[in-house]
């Protein structure tokens, strides 16, 4: 780009303010010489690395960006073997404590600016060596090394012993009357005490200074001289220890001096990216599209340096179903800005920085940009308007190509408007031919006629209130302008008949093109009006039916919590109810469980009562009569369903189990079961056989085998009472050869299931067993597997 045309389209002004908004020296320089770009790939990458400055800046807030200073030059030193000064040495740890903020700044947020952040490189070891060592740029910390911190602490001791002696020295009465002031004070970096002239003679010592009116003497006394030598010396060993310090610091940063410049760079960039997304901000700016085939569309665009309060936004079209834009319309009605928002808003985005103007904003990356604009007048030159114009029209004539942007205002301005006019012609059909993009602002009807009748150029005007005489800077694409020039002076006050003169004086091709115009000028009012009025209905009829829909909306909210109280309220009383009949439920079954355990105690008692009876009458006897057809047997000879004689009680019963292990089995003796040892078990032969009968499987007439049950139902039993019919079942069954067999016993509470599965557990019958499934009665069934399966 031409720095005229910059300068024209008043670029640098935004550079200026950009470099405002810099931190560092470096990128002020970079913003105040910043160029617009020409490849659309690359422009493209830098409006996306200021939007995304400008999302990070609204999520997270600027970056940690520090102040730091150009290292070109230390490091330069450094390589030709040069120590680094405590200064630099200091902005180097600036720089990468700097580096460690941003990279912890981007781990926070996402879509940084492109990879500046990623190609910053973390030293924090060096950084905290130089930090831990050096205070300032004429300060080195004690504890830079363990050698200086030791001869300061002796440097301290030596200043201290001679300050002493020498305050000794100015309050002894014996000196005073030779001290000018009792003070002890520093001459050439030893200590001395004010003697008066005329004294010399009184204070030994080596004389280092003289007042200006020569009537003190600053002398060294001969006491000190000594210390004060030792304490040069520890000076001259502290300078060399700040140097050896100094030189291993330079050593340290040697080793990392490519990322230290890289960082240093990174560093600049990234505070360029984010300059321009706080101008981005300040502006409220939008990242517009890019193309490369000329199409300009910019929506609500505002000129960055007119007064926010006062600019109107402009909607301008380009390239799209016209190469040429010829802007007419009266002086001052703002013709200029609309030239200076395309051109400066085309630069802008070429640079990267982001458009103040509406989203949907479209601009297309021009190999140059070429303006004529202003009043081009020269007196040194010796050149007129027309002339200045001119020369630097012959000038773009001659750089443009089919891919610029060429700018002109008031183009054939300054001469004869009949040769200015065609002038003007000539010059916008050459440019429109070659392809480029142009925009012109005339006073010229021939050029309103020429973009009424040419292919490709289209008329436009920026709008003029005659009634109020100013303009309203509302650029109006597809209609010519009018001068107004008889309007505007009839409403200075110029006499009418000077008017009516005047327009006599006009051609009649003159007078019918302005009526025309008139004509397009009414129409387009009366059709701003119609839209104006269809706009404020439509907008009238969409908040309407905004608000019927927020009420159908809250009307269907408040159904749906009458609703939802009335279901809250019912399920409420459903479980009421529930939980009354639960409650009922539970009070009938422990009134029936009560009167089952009244009536088995009872019975249970009756047995007990029996059992003691027969206990005692047993006791009374020597011999237990033997019984008929009994016989001991070995205890593996027991099986279930054998009838036995309990000895111990002189009670039969039937075998329904047996433990080996345990040497046990459980006897049935009537309604009871009881357990009893093997050894005390006599078996019943004949009675055995009678039982057994029992239990062996039938055949029928058929020749089948008599089915068995395979279900047993113990709903309204009580435990014990289930339980024991439940053994009995399990033995019939195993006896009969069944696999499977199903034990009833309801859902209820879940004490009548519970002690039921306890009972399988240890039956020496059961193989396994489960709750009943879908179909088969759910929780309310266990369904048993035996073991002879």
């Amino acid at each position: 780009m031409e720095e005229k045309t910059l300068k024209t389209l008043e670029f640098d002004k935004i550079c200026e303010i950009l470099s405002e908004l810099c931190i560092n020296d470096d990128t002020k320089g970079l913003a105040l010489n910043l160029l617009p770009r020409g490849d659309a790939i690359f422009v493209k990458k830098l409006l996306q690395d200021t939007d995304n400055a400008v999302i990070s800046i609204c999520k997270f807030g600027a970056p940690p960006i520090s102040r730091v200073s150009p290292v070109n030059t230390s490091l330069k030193r450094m390589e030709v073997g040069g120590n680094l000064s405590a200064g630099e040495l200091l902005n180097i740890a600036a720089i990468l404590k700097c580096t460690q903020k941003l990279k912890k700044y981007a781990k926070n947020c996402e879509n940084l600016p492109s990879d500046l952040f990623e190609n910053l490189t973390e030293c924090p070891d060096v950084e905290a060596r130089i930090s831990s060592a050096i205070i300032s740029e004429d300060e080195i910390s004690d504890n830079a090394s363990i050698e200086l911190s030791n001869i300061r602490r002796k440097i301290h001791r030596a200043g201290d012993k001679i300050k002493d002696t020498l305050n000794n020295m100015v309050r002894s009465p014996h000196y005073m009357k030779f001290l000018q002031d009792p003070i002890v004070t520093l001459r050439n970096d030893r200590y001395v005490v004010p003697v008066k002239a005329e004294c010399r003679g009184d204070v030994p010592g080596i004389v280092h200074d003289m007042s200006a009116s020569g009537g003190t003497l600053f002398v060294e006394p001969s006491g000190v001289v000594d210390a004060n030598n030792e304490l040069q010396e520890l000076s001259v060993k502290e300078k060399n220890e700040i140097e050896k310090i100094l030189a291993e610091l330079t050593g340290l940063v040697s080793e990392i001096k490519d990322q230290i410049k890289c960082n240093y760079e990174n560093i600049i960039e990234i505070d360029l990216i984010f300059a321009k997304a706080k101008l981005a901000n300040r502006q409220k700016a939008i990242r517009p599209e890019i193309n490369t085939e000329g199409k300009i569309l910019i929506r609500n665009g505002r000129h960055p340096l007119i007064d926010p309060q006062k600019v109107v936004p402009q909607n301008i079209t380009l390239g799209y179903d016209f190469d040429t834009l010829v802007v007419t319309g009266p002086n001052t009605g703002g013709k200029t800005v609309v030239l200076k928002t395309i051109g400066l808003f085309t630069l802008m985005a070429q640079s990267g920085l982001l458009i103040p103007a509406s989203d949907g904003t479209v601009l297309s990356v021009f190999d140059g940009i070429f303006a004529d604009i202003g009043d081009e007048q020269s007196i040194e030159q010796s050149l007129s308007t027309f002339s200045a114009h001119m020369k630097n029209i012959v000038h773009i004539l001659g750089k443009f190509t089919r891919d610029s942007l060429v700018l002109f205002d008031e183009l054939g301005a300054g001469t004869d408007p009949t040769e200015g006019a065609a002038l003007a012609n000539a010059i916008l059909e050459y440019v429109k031919d070659i392809g480029a993009k142009t925009v012109a602002t005339t006073h010229y009807s021939e050029l309103k006629i020429y973009a009424l009748t040419t292919d490709r150029v289209e008329n436009a005007s920026c709008e003029f209130d005659v009634n109020t005489l100013s303009p309203t800077y509302k650029l109006l694409i597809g209609i010519p302008g009018k001068s107004n020039a008889f309007a505007i002076s009839k409403k200075l006050g110029l006499a009418d008949f000077i008017i009516e003169n005047s327009k006599q004086l006009l051609t009649k091709e003159t007078v019918k093109f302005e009526d025309v115009l008139s004509n397009i000028e009414e129409n387009r009012k009366t059709t701003e009006t119609a839209k104006i009025k269809q706009e404020r209905l439509k907008n009238e009829a969409a908040q309407l039916r905004a608000e019927l829909k927020k009420e159908r909306q809250a009307l269907e909210e408040e159904r749906t919590k009458i609703l939802e109280r009335a279901n809250k309220k019912a399920e409420a009383i459903l479980e009421k109810a529930k939980a009354e009949t639960e409650k009922i439920v539970s009070s009938m079954r422990a009134l029936q469980k009560e009167k089952d355990e009244r009536e088995a105690l009872k019975a249970m008692e009756e047995v007990r009562k029996e059992l003691n009876i027969k206990i005692k009458s047993k006791k009374t006897k020597q011999n237990i009569p033997k019984q008929q057809n009994a016989s001991k047997v070995n205890p593996n000879s027991f099986k279930p369903g054998m009838s036995v004689l309990i000895v111990d009680l002189n009670e039969k019963g039937t075998i329904l189990s047996i433990d080996k292990k345990a040497g046990t089995a459980v006897i049935q003796m009537g309604i009871m079961k009881t357990g009893a040892k093997l050894s005390s078990l006599v078996i019943l032969e004949d009675e055995t056989k009678k039982n057994i009968m029992k239990f062996i499987p039938q055949k029928n007439v058929g020749g089948g085998i008599k089915s068995a049950k395979t279900e047993i139902d113990l709903r309204g039993m009580i435990l014990e009472e289930a339980i024991m019919e439940a053994d009995m079942f399990l033995d019939k069954a195993i006896m009969s050869g069944l696999g499977t067999v199903t034990l009833i016993h309801g859902k209820g509470t879940g004490v009548l299931r519970t002690g039921i599965q306890d009972m399988l557990r240890r039956h020496p019958h059961v193989k396994s067993f489960r709750n009943g499934k879908y179909g088969e009665g759910e929780n309310g069934v266990t369904v048993v597997e035996l073991k002879n399966s």
